[in-house]
């Protein structure tokens, strides 16, 4: 029953969503809103913050619009999802990464009201911090499920190279070039 294509993904996506939500459930449990927990000191914190935009909050205060191209986004990988090569499991992995993160990100929308972030690395400048956006499982699922897509599709392409010789090229009747083989 869970060997089809189909099972594997949701299963990857289910485990993704699973361990998303626990992740922050325990910032929520922990931590109260904006509020931080070094981990490594001038380098890595968990903190408690809420993102209603998109990646690197983008959109901010859009929650409800971007939980609307969530499922336009979901449905849309659903019908697709021929096109990712799911008969591998390289490609099964990588839909459902994307699929498990996207679906983490919207429940946090939908009964939150904005995203819970709270993976943090910065590095100290002086008084200030310099940091990378705080992220989450979810985020991290979705880059990484688009990065296998985008190796499973350079690992699939075929190869070029041809042992041919060189071709040559005559003019037809001024309008263009016909193709001749040197053998």
């Amino acid at each position: 029953m869970f060997k089809t294509p189909n099972w594997r993904i949701a299963l990857i996506a289910l485990a993704v969503l699973a361990l998303d939500q626990l992740s922050k459930a325990i910032v929520l449990r922990s931590l109260g809103y904006a509020q931080e927990q070094v981990v490594i000191p001038g380098f890595f914190k968990f903190v408690h913050w809420g993102n209603t935009g998109a990646a690197w909050s983008l959109f901010r205060g859009q929650n409800e619009l971007l939980a609307g191209v969530a499922l336009v986004a979901l449905l849309v990988l659903y019908l697709a999802r021929h096109h990712f090569d799911t008969k591998s499991l390289l490609g099964q992995a990588a839909l459902g990464f994307v699929c498990g993160g996207i679906i983490g990100n919207l429940i946090d929308r939908v009964c939150i009201g904005h995203v819970v972030d709270f993976i943090y690395f910065f590095v100290r400048h002086g008084d200030r911090e310099i940091g990378f956006p705080a992220f989450n499982v979810a985020d991290s699922a979705i880059c990484v499920g688009v990065g296998l897509v985008f190796y499973n599709t350079w690992r699939g392409e075929p190869h070029t190279h041809s042992t041919a010789p060189p071709t040559k090229t005559k003019p037809i009747n001024g309008c263009g070039t016909e193709t001749q083989s040197n053998g």
